[in-house]
């Protein structure tokens, strides 16, 4: 159950699992780098979305099950991110979604999306949150729960502690820390959960009181 949930995975361990009304959110640590990949299950149609197909295609492919998959969406073109996805799309047939500034640079892409479109599971609806900084075509994916509260799944954008990394370019910080400030902080309430790319989720909440600090350090 929701109350339940903490979001705690580890690399090779068992998935977290959490009940929305209307979306069952799986998080599953694959590969040497802790990423994260979400399965999204719709519970009206059983409809499901993979978001990050980051590694270790066959426990993913497990995780998917008989249910298949509609769509993968890839958060942005590092390699972390998208190692297990052109096997994964060739499996399933799933659609495999992208930001257009980041799509040139990742394995396969048959839909682009820019800022503000959205993207179904089942009947429920993903926003699509253009945050520029840790690369040119990152995304975040917005789901307004209309029984709850709002969740986020942020990609490399935005982590427990702080914003992505952009490798001490003071142009991509700027631009970074500038959209999830006005994106996700100043669009979301404090109760807001997100889902991060790699390690532990957090609440915007929770994060808040700490952007001063983040922006007057740099990175």
């Amino acid at each position: 159950m929701m109350s339940d949930y903490t979001g705690d995975v580890t690399s090779g361990g068992a998935p977290a699992v959490r009940e929305l009304p209307g979306l069952t959110i799986t998080k599953l640590s694959v590969g040497p780098m802790d990423n994260n990949a979400y399965l999204l299950r719709c519970a009206s149609d059983g409809s499901q979305v993979l978001i990050d197909a980051a590694n270790e295609a066959d426990r993913l492919l497990d995780l998917i099950g008989p249910a298949g998959l509609t769509a993968v969406i890839t958060t942005h073109r590092h390699g972390d991110h998208t190692a297990a996805l052109a096997e994964v799309v060739r499996a399933t047939g799933a659609e495999s979604v992208a930001h257009t500034d980041d799509a040139p640079e990742i394995p396969v892409v048959t839909r682009t999306v820019t800022d503000g479109e959205t993207i179904a599971v089942g009947d429920c609806t993903l926003e699509v949150i253009h945050i520029v900084g840790h690369t040119p075509g990152s995304i975040t994916l917005a789901y307004r729960d209309p029984s709850g509260t709002a969740h986020l799944w942020t990609g490399d954008s935005l982590f427990p502690g702080g914003v992505g990394n952009t490798r001490g370019n003071k142009k991509n910080f700027a631009s970074l820390i500038g959209d999830v400030e006005s994106k996700l902080f100043g669009r979301f309430p404090d109760d807001t959960w997100f889902y991060p790319g790699h390690g532990k989720d957090s609440t915007l909440g929770a994060e808040r009181p700490a952007l001063p600090e983040w922006r007057a350090r740099g990175w």
